[in-house]
């Protein structure tokens, strides 16, 4: 490889992608952790007075960037963040995944992750930066040349497939200018790391077509939002657990006990899956995001659905989560959920295989549902009151996330928006 640049990329604890560009004369340094930064200047990361902070590459990562030029051409491995004294920063997400697979681990469990990734494709301007004019007016599954984010799609696929993904689908999605590309799933580290990357990629190769990529759930009301359904099982000695050929709807009881912990903690985990204010325009009926914490074997209203196939396919996709979420921070309190789930044999309620949104309140009353939380302040109150998502991320993360979404949630709910104006100014 000719290779002169790393690119030494970690996420912060809202999910935001951090780089630090070194010469491959440096890669020594980095790999004996002596590589220093200033974690003060990182979201949720550090105070002013405790900010030396140390990346720590992880080898197993390293990747040719594609899309930066070939001669003297640009890599990136994926790293951990350390204290000076050489221990695993408690406030990265990275180290803080590892902790709670290490828990799967010891009981013999292997978590699996397979998200889907949906974004909208944007025109950009005359200087790069997005307008608010979609790309196309296409829909579901739609061809060119209605679907004019065929080639950008293409391209991201095939810079992907370079960088090692396994694609299994690519199409348009839904709404206008929305898109989905989905790989096979890993090992759930992995594939944080990889969903880290996908968005990376989507981003830069939209650029080159003159466009600009957004993982905003909501960027339209009335209109399908973007999700990141995280597919999920549990192997043990190469077996999905998940799958019992003798089980009612062929499930094992572990895949239930799984399904009743996530259920359980649902209301706790929203703030993780859903952390924008935009989040929850998305989480509304009518638009194939779930509401009501239920699950089902086929229902795409539920929060958790079991998709038909079995044998090593067997799994629980969880379809709350949206693209903004960290995936390192949602991947650990599902587990962590799950987990509980089968230590304490929480037993789930029934399926419902009807529409939930199509239900009136008193058939609403008779399942006994419960609502997400529907806004971000909501979804805060929630995770506070949650025990078991708090040791899912561990005081500092939990701590840091809900101070910087608080100020978030503030921030907007300052602000006077247009509804506000069309509807009472000229009224009142």
């Amino acid at each position: 490889m000719n290779i002169e640049f790393l690119r030494l990329q970690f996420v912060d604890i809202f999910g935001v992608l951090k780089s630090v560009n070194i010469t491959i004369d440096e890669l020594d340094t980095a790999l004996d952790g002596k590589l220093m930064f200033d974690g003060s200047s990182i979201d949720g990361f550090a105070r002013i007075n405790e900010s030396d902070q140390c990346l720590v590459p992880d080898p197993d990562t390293l990747e040719v960037m594609p899309w930066r030029p070939r001669e003297k051409g640009v890599a990136r491995m994926i790293c951990d963040v350390y204290t000076p004294d050489g221990e695993p920063f408690e406030g990265c997400p990275r180290n803080n995944l590892k902790r709670v697979l290490k828990e799967a681990e010891e009981m013999g469990y292997q978590l699996n992750v397979g998200p889907e990734g949906e974004f909208f494709l944007f025109f950009t301007d005359d200087k790069g930066r997005p307008t608010k004019d979609i790309h196309d007016k296409a829909g579901y599954f739609d061809l060119a040349p209605v679907d004019l984010g065929d080639d950008a799609r293409r391209d991201i696929v095939l810079t992907m497939k370079s960088m090692g993904f396994k694609i299994e689908a690519s199409h348009h999605e839904v709404a206008p200018g929305q898109h989905e590309i989905d790989f096979k799933y890993d090992e759930a580290l992995r594939t944080a790391d990889n969903w880290t990357t996908f968005r990376d990629i989507v981003k830069n190769i939209a650029k080159k077509h003159d466009l600009y990529a957004t993982f905003m759930p909501k960027p339209f009301s009335g209109e399908n939002g973007s999700a990141m359904h995280c597919n999920q099982s549990l192997f043990k000695d190469d077996n999905n657990i998940f799958f019992d050929p003798k089980g009612n709807c062929q499930l094992s009881m572990t895949a239930r006990q799984y399904i009743g912990g996530l259920l359980k903690h649902a209301k706790g985990m929203t703030a993780i899956g859903n952390p924008t204010v935009n989040s929850y325009k998305r989480l509304k009926p009518g638009y194939e995001a779930p509401v009501h914490i239920a699950w089902s074997n086929s229902n795409r209203s539920s929060l958790i659905r079991v998709p038909s196939s079995r044998g090593l396919a067997t799994r629980v996709e969880y379809r709350s989560p949206d693209p903004t979420a960290n995936p390192y921070l949602i991947f650990a309190v599902m587990v962590k959920a799950g987990l509980e789930g089968i230590k304490e044999n929480i037993t789930p309620p029934d399926p419902i295989d009807e529409d939930l949104c199509s239900l009136n309140p008193e058939q609403q009353n008779d399942f006994e549902l419960q609502e997400l939380p529907q806004d971000l302040n909501a979804a805060l109150k929630e995770m506070e009151k949650d025990s078991l998502v708090k040791e899912a991320l561990g005081e500092h993360i939990f701590k840091r996330f809900i101070e910087g979404k608080r100020e978030e949630w503030k921030q907007y709910a300052e602000q006077v928006h247009d509804w506000e104006i069309k509807t009472y100014l000229g009224k009142y």
